[in-house]
């Protein structure tokens, strides 16, 4: 019978399998060990390694969203280093919770992103939240037929270039025909650039879209009779709205948390 060469990384993994019930592992199998986490780390890959302080970091760090019902069924925010999305029909809240949730990371000191293919975006109702606008970085769009590719590409070199907080994408009005000619591996590439990071990527819209592995879906109800509406006022003529009675749900690779099937407080816009 012929014998089958083994590369280096190979036969040193496979000797520290046959080592690993002794008393100790030999000197040479360590110095590859070592040395093939050295080539991860210059890769950036090191958040695959379970000794990494990143990868540690990743599973226990978390950031708030300024709801406090919200973060007490995340078990304290939204998880770093991974994918989420806040979707919901029309007027269900969920620019409310976005912006909430842009205010909390600036309060904390981190700059945000927002990336708004379809213009939506109203500064001054999110200043009105506590945002503030100094520490944003708002990316608009045209809201024709080819912002949605245009926001992808914003929204990777975004991620890409690190040091932010919060980053969100807002696919709310975004066409249909768009959404079809995104590439089929674009979350699972979104998701992998900031793995191991302290950024949270978070998209918008009205359907689920995507998350990743740590990620979480806030799936927002919209009572048919609008009685989660507040408006302020004397007449109809002349009112305003006032505030929004949001109805979450947490759904996770695990599937819907019931704990946050009650209504939560309202927001005030």
């Amino acid at each position: 019978m012929g014998r089958l060469a083994l590369d280096p990384w190979t036969a040193a993994a496979y000797t520290a399998r046959r080592w690993r019930k002794k008393s100790e592992t030999p000197a040479f199998v360590m110095t590859a060990l070592a040395h093939l986490e050295t080539l991860l780390r210059a890769r950036k890959l090191d958040v695959t390694l379970t000794t990494s302080a990143l990868w540690r970091q990743a599973r226990e760090e978390r950031a708030q969203t300024g709801v406090p019902a919200i973060d007490a069924a995340l078990g304290g925010g939204l998880s770093r280093g991974h994918l989420s999305e806040v979707v919901g029909p029309r007027s269900a809240g969920r620019t409310t919770i976005l912006c909430h949730a842009m205010a909390a990371a600036v309060e904390r000191g981190e700059a945000v992103a927002l990336i708004d293919p379809c213009d939506r975006f109203d500064p001054e109702s999110a200043s009105g939240l506590g945002l503030d606008l100094r520490r944003l970085l708002w990316v608009r769009g045209a809201g024709n037929a080819s912002c949605g590719l245009t926001a992808l590409k914003a929204t990777n070199l975004v991620l890409q270039a690190g040091n932010l907080g919060l980053v969100a994408l807002d696919l709310s009005d975004l066409r249909a025909a768009s959404m079809r000619a995104f590439p089929f591996t674009t979350w699972f590439r979104m998701s992998r650039v900031i793995e191991g990071s302290q950024t949270v990527a978070l998209l918008v819209g009205e359907d689920h879209v995507a998350r990743s592995a740590g990620g979480v879906t806030i799936a927002l109800d919209r009572p048919s009779d609008h009685a989660h509406i507040t408006w302020r006022g004397d007449s109809h003529r002349a009112r305003f709205l006032g505030a929004i009675e949001i109805h979450p749900r947490i759904i996770t690779a695990r599937g819907a948390n019931p704990t946050t099937s009650e209504p939560l407080e309202p927001l005030e816009p």
